[in-house]
């Protein structure tokens, strides 16, 4: 399947929800895309595929949907995976990063034991808007000691500015998302 005909089948699976979670918000639901056994698979061959490129030996899976999405492309790659959880969800020691929300503030973390400095992660979420968790999960994987070897998104709202936000944290690692609005 071509760049072009994997965009196109992925976009044709998301469903714009108007005025949720609040008015003046369109959402971006990815539950038809996942309902979809022929979309879901491809996302998964080409999320795959990029964690084969980059050499990644573990996936770093964003909550939620960051789970569902990088959990089959870890299986598909032959890879770890490693979910990054909002703090306080998951039990034993932790490694957490702070990061910056529209209103606020919010903490994702790892198991500390989770990665190690062989590690090559590549981060997998579904959306990339602000950037603030992308960025978070970053810094995340680096001060455990891994490497990270890409970023990879389902969907960029691009009009959020969060590649640029990114940019000066991933430097010359690879930023890719598969569908961009």
């Amino acid at each position: 399947m071509s760049p072009e005909q994997l965009r196109s089948l992925l976009i044709s699976r998301i469903r714009d929800v108007a005025d949720y979670p609040k008015p003046g918000v369109t959402f971006k639901d990815i539950t038809p895309l996942l309902a979809d056994p022929l979309a879901f698979t491809a996302l998964t061959d080409a999320l795959a595929n990029r964690c084969a490129e980059y050499g990644a030996t573990k996936i770093v899976g964003l909550e939620a949907r960051g789970f569902i999405l990088g959990a089959p492309v870890a299986v598909r790659a032959g890879v770890g995976f490693v979910p990054a959880r909002k703090a306080g969800k998951l039990p034993g020691p932790t490694l957490g990063q702070n990061y910056a929300l529209e209103y606020g503030a919010a903490e994702i973390e790892i198991h500390a034991d989770a990665l190690s400095a062989g590690d090559r992660v590549l981060v997998v979420d579904d959306v990339l808007a602000t950037g603030g968790t992308a960025e978070a999960s970053v810094e995340l994987v680096r001060r455990a000691g891994a490497q990270v070897a890409g970023v990879c998104v389902l969907l960029e709202l691009g009009f959020l500015g969060g590649r640029e936000r990114l940019a000066p944290v991933l430097g010359a690692v690879p930023l890719d998302a598969l569908v961009r609005v």
